[in-house]
């Protein structure tokens, strides 16, 4: 006989959501808040690409992760 299925658990414990989310949330409207503070105080001459990727992308990546364990966190299971 086969063994017995394991139940299928998240890596994170549910009691961690909401301050995953706070935390992840607070961190990436920070990121953003620092885009737009630098796209509006620097010249075109003096703005760098990758700095834009990078605050752009890790503060994307931390929105995205803040709103999944948000919906996580009010009992919306994605």
């Amino acid at each position: 006989m086969a063994p017995p299925a394991k139940a299928i658990t998240s890596p994170v414990p549910d009691a961690w959501y909401p301050t995953l989310a706070v935390f992840m949330l607070a961190i990436g409207l920070v990121l953003t808040a620092s885009f737009f503070i630098y796209e509006a105080t620097s010249s075109k001459r003096n703005r760098s690409l990758a700095k834009e990727l990078t605050t752009g992308g890790v503060a994307s990546v931390f929105l995205g992760f803040g709103s999944l364990f948000l919906l996580l966190s009010a009992g919306v299971y994605v």
